[in-house]
C-alpha cells in the first residue's frame, strides 16, 4: 500500500528539479506553447508536463534534451543560476565547474548577487513576446539599449542620485 517504486513527495523534490522545472515553464510561456501543445510535441501527456514543471517528476536527459530543442535552448539554459545553490559540500571551493550557459552580452552580465528578474509576471512575458516578434535585429538591439538606458536612470534616481538639470 506504499507510493509506487520511483515517486516522490512535493517535500523530496530537491533544488536541480524544482529549477529545471521553473525554466521549462517560463521557456514555454515565453514561446507561447500551452502545457498540452509542448506535451503533444513531446509525446507526453500536458499532466506529466505539469510534474515536470513542478519538479515533481524527473526530466531523463533523452527527454531533457528533446526538450531544448523544442524550446529553441541549448540544454545548460534549464541549469543557469543553479551553481550556488547545489554546489556540494564535499568540493572544496574552486573544483566545481563553473556555469556554463546563455548571456545576451558576456561582458555586461549581472553579479551573482543581482536580484533575479520577476520572469513570471505577466507583463514580462508579454513584453519578451513583443520583443522577439520584432522582426528587425537593429530595431531589436537599439529597443534593448533603450531599456537598459530607462532601467539605469530609473535606478539612479531612486537611488536618490539625482544630477543637476
Amino acid at each position: 500500500m506504499g507510493r509506487r517504486a520511483g515517486a516522490r513527495n512535493l517535500e523530496e523534490v530537491d533544488a536541480v528539479d524544482r529549477q529545471v522545472g521553473r525554466r521549462l515553464r517560463l521557456r514555454r510561456a515565453l514561446m507561447g506553447l500551452s502545457q498540452e501543445r509542448l506535451g503533444e510535441l513531446l509525446g507526453v501527456t500536458f499532466q506529466q508536463i505539469q510534474k515536470y514543471e513542478r519538479g515533481a517528476n524527473r526530466i531523463g536527459a533523452g527527454r531533457l534534451w528533446r526538450l531544448a530543442r523544442i524550446l529553441g535552448v541549448p540544454v545548460a539554459w534549464f541549469f543557469e543560476d543553479l551553481e550556488d545553490e547545489t554546489r556540494s559540500p564535499l568540493l572544496p571551493p574552486g573544483l566545481a565547474e563553473p556555469g556554463v550557459g546563455f548571456v545576451f552580452e558576456p561582458e555586461r552580465r549581472p553579479a551573482a548577487s543581482a536580484a533575479p528578474p520577476n520572469v513570471d509576471r505577466r507583463e514580462t512575458l508579454e513584453l519578451v513576446r513583443a520583443f522577439n516578434a520584432i522582426p528587425d535585429p537593429l530595431l531589436r538591439r537599439r529597443l534593448y539599449e533603450l531599456v537598459r538606458a530607462v532601467s539605469a536612470a530609473s535606478t539612479a534616481l531612486s537611488a536618490g542620485e539625482r544630477g543637476s538639470a
